[in-house]
């Protein structure tokens, strides 16, 4: 698509459409009513073509447009794009050019005209915006093609205004249009007043995304010392969550940017069991996790796991902690603790410690369903995202929940009823581990975790060293093996047999698996295709 643009002054708009060339689009001509427009040198060092066609004193409207006109007939575009253009457009001009775009610094219909951001301050608003409309021979009454908009802080003045909405605004709303028409996405109804876009209609990944969070608090620093963080909330999500906790040691420390990492994992790893479950995370990987009859079980089977791993740890319980399982947690040192309720003598005994700090996710009124589990720790923000330098990915959470029905036999040996168990507890729990990753467990609880490994076959191994050298009271023999994705060759099945793994889950879908399969027959183990991955990756 090639485009004509036309400003007055500095042209700051068509500068960034053209250093962006949004959907392909690029600049014919870069036209202007003023010799000493700032935007004719921007262009030239662009290698746009430029044109001045300035409007004498004693001119009618029409004849300078007229000349406009003749200024433009040498170019070939397809989309005229206004900037700052300072002229109101006729019908002299519009019915002889394709389709013409101007951005406006408000959210129109409000505050049109020249001074915008004054009005905008006047009246008090604390959100305003920019709008990218189709030109017609209105004042700024053209269909709007799209809006986006921008917060007004106190203190504002119509600089800070102006810069604001031109950089995070206008920046980001008239590229973007740029693109839809280059694609070919628009339709105009000049009789209804309205724009439609193919495709821009919302739903978990609409073709614009706005995010609006509210600063929940200042964070003493970020990862490290030296990095500034804060904390923003969502206060839509209904979902346990650790952003919405209640700390009840109130005179301990604040959390952390790393406790709050480290203690999101924890509660989203442990919301995966109906069961109670215990979960220590580590640098948000898993050091131990458990399912049993009791929260103080499954704590104290996750945490020999790898007790010197958790040390410093988070812990997690989708049950009311109570006393029993308080004093098995004070026992070493841990940051923080988190569950849906506590007992008032658990609380005694966790209080203890001055700055382990106790986390409450229940729900505000403190219900919990029959199980004791609180009846807000089921799944519903459906997204996650992981910010980048200059974006974000966005994707589904990874909410798979696997039954032994799901589960293909691949091996000569079938696994039992009781490794079946064991298998979908590994796999849910594999979920949770920073991949490459490889997890080892008996029965409900783990044996050994191999995390962040960029070898598959290193994974193996790591994890039966864990269990070999830091599990207390169990290790690998007739354990269970699961694996966030498929075995590339038959060596990592190789050492888990060395190590005593009876059973293995994986994806499958290796141009070797049959090799690995039978490295599998040869050793005598089951092993179980799940037809899924599980990476986590950050």
């Amino acid at each position: 698509m090639k485009l004509a643009g036309m400003a007055s002054n500095r042209g700051r708009n068509l500068m960034n459409i053209a250093d962006r060339a949004p959907g392909g689009a690029s600049f014919a001509v870069v036209l202007t009513n003023d010799a000493d427009a700032p935007v004719l040198e921007a262009a030239a060092e662009r290698g746009i073509p430029t044109e001045v066609v300035e409007r004498d004193a004693d001119e009618s409207r029409e004849s300078h447009e007229e000349r406009v006109l003749d200024a433009l007939s040498e170019y070939d575009f397809d989309l005229v794009t206004l900037d700052g253009y300072m002229r109101v457009l006729s019908e002299t001009f519009l019915d002889e050019t394709p389709t013409a775009l101007n951005v406006h610094p408000s959210l129109l219909p409000n505050f049109t005209g020249a001074n915008a951001h004054e009005q905008v301050l006047d009246a008090g608003v604390k959100v305003t915006g920019c709008t990218v409309h189709v030109v017609d021979e209105s004042v700024d009454g053209g269909p709007i093609v799209t809006q986006e908009p921008i917060p007004v802080f106190e203190g504002d003045d119509e600089d800070s205004l102006k810069e604001r909405v031109l950089y995070e605004g206008e920046f980001t709303a008239y590229p973007r249009v740029i693109e839809w028409f280059a694609e070919d996405r628009v339709t105009i109804d000049w009789d209804a007043g309205t724009v439609s876009v193919e495709g821009d209609e919302g739903g978990d990944f609409p073709a614009r995304r706005i995010v609006s969070d509210d600063l929940a608090s200042s964070l003493r620093y970020g990862e490290n010392p030296h990095q500034d963080a804060a904390l923003y909330t969502d206060t839509t999500v209904s979902e346990a969550s650790v952003v919405h906790a209640d700390q009840l040691n109130e005179g301990a420390k604040a959390l952390s940017y790393n406790n709050y990492n480290d203690a999101d994992g924890a509660l989203n790893l442990i919301k995966e069991f109906e069961e109670p479950a215990a979960a220590v995370i580590k640098h948000t990987n898993p050091a131990g996790c458990a399912t049993a009859d009791s929260v103080a079980d499954a704590y104290e089977k996750a945490l020999s796991t790898d007790p010197m791993s958790a040390f410093g740890g988070i812990v997690a319980l989708n049950r009311e902690c109570d006393a029993a399982t308080a004093e098995q947690i004070i026992d070493s040192f841990k940051e923080v603790v988190v569950a849906p309720g506590y007992t008032d003598a658990a609380l005694d005994v966790l209080f203890e410690k001055d700055n382990l700090r106790v986390l409450d996710v229940s729900p505000g009124d403190g219900r919990t369903g029959e199980s004791g589990r609180s009846d807000n720790f089921e799944v519903t923000d459906s997204l996650t995202e992981k910010p980048l330098v200059g974006g974000r990915l966005v994707q589904e959470r990874d909410t798979q929940h696997l039954s032994a029905d799901d589960l293909e036999v691949v091996t000569e040996r079938e696994p039992t009823d009781e490794q079946i168990e064991s298998l979908l507890f590994a796999w849910h729990t594999l979920k949770h581990v920073k991949s490459n990753g490889i997890l080892f467990a008996d029965g409900t609880e783990t044996v050994g975790i191999g995390m962040g490994q960029v070898s598959r076959v290193d994974a193996v191994r790591l994890a039966a060293m864990k269990a070999d050298e830091h599990a207390e009271g169990k290790d690998s023999e007739g354990a269970v093996m699961a694996s966030d994705a498929f075995f590339p060759f038959p060596d990592g099945i190789e050492e888990a047999a060395d190590a005593g793994i009876e059973a293995v889950i994986q994806p499958g879908g290796s141009k070797n698996d049959e090799s690995v399969i039978e490295a599998a027959d040869e050793h005598d183990m089951a092993m179980v295709f799940t037809g899924q991955r599980s990476f986590r990756h950050d």
